[in-house]
């Protein structure tokens, strides 16, 4: 390649350079853009040799590969445009040091090599990723970024020296996730990244009982003082668990455990949220942590109605989290159940509305319930709904499962009349009985007998043409 020994003066020698062609550039000797109005544009590759002298007080555009091994490279007033319309690498020996950086290559550029921007950098389209072994985005102290997104954000390693706080643009190639420290007690530098999924869950100490499994950051401290470390959740972007507001904690990953390092939550769980950390004299893997057990899933609804021959059970749900599916289940007596199909569960924590239409003959009543698979194979079921071709559409009889202290019950408007109940043991053995009279349907309440203990019963209810029976948990 030929070499150049270059000294820039004024705009008028660039022509020199520029081409519509793609031509790279490769400095031995000296290259010095003198001020503002100077613009080097580089059609392909530019490579700055370990023999070179780069001084940039103006504008250069990139579009291939830039390669630096020039040490002690003066930074300079100008800015590095990396502006290429097809993929981009920061390669070479020795960082390469800008003022001012924009980068707008959406084909994204992948860093094998540090880049170092000391005054203002300009995210405008493309994803800047670090290759395997880290190389670094620097932030040098002063610093400052703009235009960041999702579709603007390092995928990879990014420092920042200094003593003032800072978000790290950081992401995973499709969305940006934020982490940030703040608060520093005294010039410090810090390398972070965001890591995805979270590892080593079930190693956790106390107070926390749970660990967010879908994302974590790391942040590593070089050197400097005490900091805090800010975190955020979006539940458009990345599921947060749906923990309790109030028992949010940060978890730093320390000696083999998720250990809590304190926080105070605010925002929205279903959607967006911050949490900020204690002063921390340590740093590493951070995420999310709960000191209590996921919320459950909120049955909004649950029913089942007789249309054309065939029963539509449908259900409304809210806070869906880490849900796998759901599973709709019959019993054609009350008391043995089989299951009917799956739906897979949305997860999106809004109120979502679900449906299955059971096809199967209807011999005179049927006893539908659902359960709530966990992603991590747990379950939960909801009340019992019953239908009864005799009935019209809108027709049910339920009752609300566990019960506490009265057994609740919801009958529709074609239920009206006597009935006789009994609570029987599962050996049949009856606890408690009485009378129940429905007008017009709606709710009721059973109140239990001081006899009545904790466990598992079948509530029966029955007339001359009418006979209901359904487990109920008593807690």
């Amino acid at each position: 390649m030929k070499k150049f020994k270059l000294l820039i003066i004024s705009c008028g020698l660039l022509s020199t350079f520029v081409s519509h062609a793609q031509t790279d550039l490769q400095n031995n000797g000296t290259l010095y853009l003198t001020g503002g109005t100077d613009v080097l544009y580089i059609s392909g590759a530019f490579v700055n040799a370990g023999t070179a002298a780069l001084t940039n007080n103006g504008d250069i555009h990139v579009k291939l590969n830039l390669t630096n091994s020039q040490s002690g490279m003066t930074v300079g007033t100008g800015t590095l445009y990396l502006d290429g319309t097809s993929a981009q690498s920061v390669n070479g020996t020795q960082p390469f040091k800008t003022f001012n950086l924009v980068t707008n290559n959406g084909t994204g550029i992948t860093l094998n090599n540090d880049l170092s921007v000391s005054g203002a950098h300009t995210f405008t389209t493309g994803v800047i990723t670090s290759s395997i072994t880290p190389n670094y985005l620097i932030y040098e102290a002063g610093s400052s970024y703009s235009g960041d997104g999702d579709a603007a954000q390092v995928n990879g390693w990014v420092r920042k020296n200094g003593t003032t706080a800072f978000l790290f643009p950081l992401g995973n190639g499709t969305v940006e996730r934020k982490i940030g420290v703040s608060s520093l007690s005294a010039s410090s530098s810090f390398n972070a990244n965001y890591a995805g999924a979270t590892t080593n869950i079930g190693n956790k100490l106390a107070p926390l009982v749970l660990i967010d499994p879908n994302e974590y950051w790391v942040v590593n401290q070089v050197s400097g003082g005490t900091a805090v470390v800010d975190m955020n959740w979006d539940n458009s972007k990345i599921a947060m668990p749906h923990y309790n507001l109030t028992d949010i904690r940060e978890a730093n990953y320390i000696a083999g455990n998720w250990t809590s390092v304190g926080g105070s939550a605010s925002g929205a769980v279903a959607t967006t949220g911050t949490i900020s950390s204690g002063s921390l004299a340590s740093f590493g893997s951070f995420t999310f942590a709960s000191l209590s057990f996921l919320l459950p899933v909120e049955l909004v609804q649950f029913g089942a109605t007789r249309i054309n021959g065939n029963t539509l059970v449908s259900w409304t749900t809210s806070n869906e989290s880490n849900l796998n599916y759901y599973q709709v289940e019959r019993s054609d007596d009350g008391l043995n159940f089989y299951a009917l199909g799956k739906v897979a569960a949305k997860n999106s924590n809004n109120q979502e509305q679900y449906s299955f239409t059971d096809t199967k003959l209807l011999k005179g009543v049927a006893y539908y319930h659902l359960l709530s698979i966990d992603k991590d194979g747990s379950s939960k079921s909801s009340k019992v709904v019953m239908v009864n071709d005799r009935f019209l559409a809108g027709s049910s009889f339920t009752i609300v499962n566990p019960a506490h202290g009265v057994i609740s019950l919801t009958a529709g408007a074609d239920f009206n009349g006597s009935y006789l109940y009994k609570i029987n043991t599962a050996g049949g053995q009856t606890v408690q009985q009485g009378n129940l009279s429905i007008t017009n349907g709606g709710n009721y309440n059973i109140t239990l007998a001081p006899n009545v203990a904790k466990g598992v019963y079948i509530l029966e209810v029955r007339k001359k043409d009418f006979s209901f029976s359904q487990k109920v948990l008593i807690q």
